[in-house]
Order: structure tokens, then sequence, then C-alpha cells
């Protein structure tokens, strides 16, 4: 078939250009990702995570294939050009990054980014160490020495209860302080002015638990030096060990509840690499359809060309007869207005192959036409579409089963699906009450230097000493502590609960319809297609049958020209119809390329009909082309 021709010096040098492409062995380039900091465990939390530049150059598979001023491609090394180097790509693979450290921001629980943590660490006089805490132990003063830090104005704006926050928390606050208090009553202090030397060194641990609670573990040492005659112990040190369990009991208990947010992030990793998967499909099936595009924009060059030469040799031929005095001279400005028409149609056909050769070339690289090499080099494309003798499509069911099990659009629409029932255990559970349990346990002690009394009462021996000896009271828990309780809040009316968990349900139900809809109207689509397949593929066909058939004529034509029994006209209609043949047969056979790319499409088939692999794509770069 005369568009279909192989030119078997572009194919030696496609395989002289694959075979220097893999002599080169080029290396993949290094995909986008997001290098955690490597450090001791102390450090390594603190550093930031390391971010490559973006990489605005092209693979060298792309200057690998121009040779002489020709880009040589095949519709594989299109493929692989533009999972390597097109921009759009290189932007969609970023989807899945960020679902990744999406995953891992949840992964550590907690409210909102943003929502200060509850603990607060507060400088307090310790009861019954010096003047004020004795006053404290005595219920006379509940003044504190320090300020306790506030949290602040921050609103939670998440649905349903908050999941603790489960990486561990280390906080302390060291507080050093130099107090002068007066003393209106001297009966205590047997001072006007009481004057306390103090540090209080704070430290806290806590663990979130995924069931719901919380526990803390905290350690307190506080050292006093005052100027207090009455003291029996200054200077004195007072530390305090406790451990305070609190954990909810209806809302916001258990792990189905606290883990939802873990697990909607999961689903959408999943659905940010079913996102890629589609933009992927799009860019090789949009790929497809410019390298076919220009493939039928050459064959419509060439029969242009071709136009072109027949109307130059209709041309000289009537001016010879116009010469011989065999037609008469009004002849040759017919003949001329037919040269210039197809010189014009010519001009045009080079104008429009031009703008698709630009089209795929801005596909194909990172920087477009600034490349001047790629700018200045002629793309040859190496394939022909290949129109078989017959089109086996199986039956619209099993299509249609393929389609629900290979579209990208499909499978997101299921994850989003589990996503929001998921995401809906919160509204669910939401509507509960909230009953918390809570229990501490703590051990004191005290210790210090005995001041001398010429009067009054002696400081026990027991509590002489420092720090050693206080520390061994705490862990003998010799004055232990224990507490335990309920706490319940409630609402009468609960509408907002309700309100919440009211909308998440009709949501789902929507969606579940709307899911059933796009399957329906999937059904209609591939029916569409598969008619449009064949109904493309019946014009090539007819279009092929015509253009030999006005082959034949105009042979028969020219033969009975030769022998003086057709005039000029119809010699020149002939040639006419076979030209208008010709560029039916072009405009139907890219009319069948689109159709078998867009029922590919529609079936999810595009990236496993032409070898394309999604793990591949992500790492921008192809080690090899079928």
């Amino acid at each position: 078939m005369i568009l279909h021709k192989t030119l078997s010096v572009l194919s030696v040098l496609s395989i002289l250009a694959s075979q220097c492409v893999a002599q080169e062995g080029a290396q993949p380039e290094p995909p986008q990702r997001v290098e955690k900091p490597h450090a001791p465990l102390l450090v390594r939390s603190y550093r930031p995570a390391t971010v490559p530049p973006v990489d605005l150059g092209n693979s060298n598979r792309l200057h690998s294939l121009i040779r002489a001023g020709r880009l040589y491609l095949t519709v594989q090394d299109a493929i692989a050009l533009a999972l390597e180097n097109n921009l759009d790509l290189e932007v969609d693979r970023y989807g899945p990054l960020n679902a990744e450290w999406q995953l891992e921001r949840s992964d550590a629980g907690g409210p909102l980014r943003g929502v200060p943590s509850g603990s607060a660490l507060v400088n307090q006089a310790t009861s019954g160490q010096g003047v004020l805490g004795s006053q404290q132990a005595a219920g006379l003063s509940t003044t504190n020495t320090g300020t306790a830090g506030g949290n602040g104005g921050a609103i939670i704006s998440q649905i349903g209860p908050v999941t603790q926050t489960l990486d561990p928390t280390l906080q302390n606050a060291t507080v050093f302080s130099h107090v002068t208090t007066p003393q209106p009553i001297v009966i205590q202090s047997k001072t006007a002015a009481l004057v306390d030397t103090h540090h209080v060194i704070n430290t806290l641990v806590q663990e979130g638990f995924l069931t719901g609670g919380y526990v803390q573990v905290s350690a307190n040492e506080s050292y006093l030096k005052e100027n207090a005659l009455t003291d029996l112990l200054n200077p004195s040190v007072a530390p305090v060990l406790q451990i305070y369990l609190r954990h909810n009991l209806l809302q916001g208990f258990g792990t189905g509840v606290n883990s939802r947010f873990i697990r909607v992030a999961q689903k959408n990793l999943q659905g940010a690499q079913e996102t890629f998967r589609s933009q992927l499909l799009n860019l090789v099936s949009n790929i497809l359809n410019l390298y076919w595009d220009l493939v039928t924009d050459n064959d419509d060059l060439a029969v242009r060309q071709r136009a072109v030469d027949q109307a130059q040799k209709f041309y000289d031929d009537t001016r010879k007869q116009i010469e011989l005095g065999v037609v008469p001279r009004f002849e040759a400005s017919r003949a001329q207005s037919g040269l210039t028409n197809s010189r014009q149609q010519l001009a045009i056909a080079q104008a429009t192959a031009q703008q698709q050769e630009n089209l795929l070339k801005n596909a194909i690289s990172r920087n477009g036409l600034e490349d001047s090499l790629l700018d200045a080099a002629e793309v040859m494309t190496l394939d022909r579409i290949d129109v078989p003798e017959q089109d086996s499509l199986p039956a619209l069911r099993e299509l249609v089963a393929k389609a629900l099990a290979n579209r990208p659009d499909i499978a997101l629409a299921k994850i989003n699906d589990e996503a929001s029932e998921i995401s809906a255990l919160g509204t669910a559970n939401g509507v509960l009450p909230s009953l918390q349990g809570f229990a501490a346990i703590s051990a004191r002690g005290l210790s210090g230097t005995a001041t001398p009394s010429n009067s009054g009462p002696a400081a026990e021996p027991y509590y002489v000493g420092g720090l050693g000896n206080a520390l061994g009271q705490v862990f003998r828990d010799n004055f232990p502590s224990r507490s335990a309780g309920l706490l319940f809040q409630g609402y009468l009316h609960n509408r907002v609960a309700q309100g919440d968990y009211g909308v998440d349900q009709l949501q789902l139900r929507q969606s579940n319809l709307i899911e059933r809809r796009n399957q329906n109207q999937l059904v209609v689509d591939i029916s569409n297609y598969m008619v449009a397949l064949r109904q493309a593929r019946s014009r090539y066909t007819q279009a092929v049958d015509s253009r030999k058939l006005l082959q034949e004529l105009l042979d028969k034509s020219q033969q009975a020209f030769s022998f003086g029994a057709a005039t000029i006209g119809a010699l020149e209609a002939a040639q006419s119809a076979l030209v208008a043949a010709q560029e039916t047969e072009v405009t139907t056979l890219s009319a069948y390329s689109h159709a078998r790319i867009a029922l590919d499409q529609v079936l999810g088939q595009t990236l496993e009909v032409n070898h394309v692999s999604v793990e591949q794509a992500l790492k921008g770069f192809r080690a090899t082309t079928p």
C-alpha cells in the first residue's frame, strides 16, 4: 500500500540508534524523593529532610536518537522519552511523595498541625517545703511563684475524637528564681521580708496509646534556700516522682476510631498511586495520538507533494499540447490554477506537519524548543499504523470486566469510598458521651540541712541530708499518694455530633449511587467506543478500496490519453479524484488510530498494551524499550 511503504534506510538508522543507546548504558536519574536525615536518634528528629532540586535537563536518550540533524523515533522511543522528560509527568510524580509524607504525619497521631499540647509545666511551691510550702500544706495559700504555660486560643477543626500523640514527648522546665516577699505577719517567718533562692527542675515523658489514652511519668526536684529563722530544714530539697494514666472509656475509645486517620492516609497513598497511574495512562495516550498524528500528517504531506508533482506534469504537458496546437490556449490557465491550488495545499500540509512536530518535541523534552539541537532536528517517524485484517474484540461483558479491573479511576473511586467509611468511624464514635478514667501514683521525699534552734522543736533526723537522702525516700515509697477517678461529660441534645454523623452517612449513600451511575456510564462508553472502532475500520477499508479503483481508473485514463481516446480534462479529473481518495485514506487511517487508542484508554489497558511500567515511570527512567 502506497501510504505504508517501509523506509529501509530509516529502519537501519533506527537499529543503529537503539544500539547506541544500549551501548551508552545510561544510568537512571534519581527519582523525586525526600531523604530522611541520618544522625543519632536525639539529633535526627530535629534535622530537616533533604529535598533534591528540580532537574530541568533532558535524558541522554533524547540526543542519542538525533543523527545528522534528524530525530529518528519509533513509537516506543517517543513513549520512553516522555516517561523520562515530560514535565507534566514530572509534576505528577510528587503526588505519591506528598501522600507518603502525609502518612508519616498521620502515624504520629495527635491533633491537627498547629494545635499546642495540653501539657504544661508549672513552677510552684512544693507542699511542705519552706514557709510558703507549709502554708500551702495547711491550706492557707495557693499562690504559685511561677506562671503556667498557656495553651493559646487554637481551635481544633477535626470532626470526631482526636487521636492521642503517638510520638513519645519529652518536656523539661528548669526555673531559677530569687524572690523577695513582704510578710505582714512575721509570726511564722520571723522576718519582715522573706527572701527565697529557689530552683525547680521538672521533667515529663508522655506516651499516647492508640486505644485512646496516655501515660505520663514526671520527676520534679525542688530546691529552696530562704532567710526564715523558723525553717527546720534550710536549705532543703523535695523530689517528687509521679505516674499518671488517663484513658477514654466511651468517646475516643478503641484502636478502630483512633487509627482512622492513619488508615485514611494509607488509603490516600494508594489513591495517589492510582492517580499517578491515571495521569500516566493519559500521557501515554496523548503521546500515541501525537505520534500517529505526525505519521498521518507526513502521509498527507506526501500525498500533497505527489499532487503538486502531478499538477506540475499536467501543466507541462498542457503547454506542450498548446505548442503543438492540440489543445486551445485557455487550457493553460486551468492547468496553472490547478498547480497553484496544489502548491497552496502543500504549504498548508507542511505547516500542519511542523506544528505537530513541535507538539511532539515539547511532550518528550523538559525544556521544549529551547534546546537548539532538538529544535533544529527533523522528526523521522519509523513506525507505521498497522491495521489488522479484523478487530477481534471480546464480548461487551468481558470488556466491561476488564475495564473494572484495570481502570485507575475505578480503583480510585473504590479507595475513596473505603477512606470515607473509615473516616465515618469518627462521627459514629463522636455521638457517644465523654467518659474518662484516670489514675495516679506518686512518691515524695524531703531532705535538707537542719537549722540550729535554741527553743522549739528540732528537725527529725530522718529528713536531715541531701538529695540522695530525699531520693531514697522516693524510691522506698515512704510517702505514697494514690488517686483515681472518672470524668463524665455529655450533651442533652447532642445536635452537633448527630449532625456530623448524619452528614457523613448521607455522603456515603450518595457516593454509592454516584459510583453505580459511573459504572452504568462505563458500559455505554465501552459500547460506543467499540462501535466507533468498527466504523473507523469500515471507513478505512472503503477508502482503501476507493483509492485502488481510482488508481486503476487513472492508469486507464493515461493509456487512453496516450492513444488519443481521452481528453486532458478527463485525465485531470481522474488525477484529482485519486488525490482526494488518497487524502480520504489518510484521514480514515488517522481516525482508526484515534479510535483504537480511545478504546484502549477506556478499557484501562493503554499501559499494558504499550509495555509501560508504572514503577519505571515513577523513577523517571525506562530501562528498555520493547
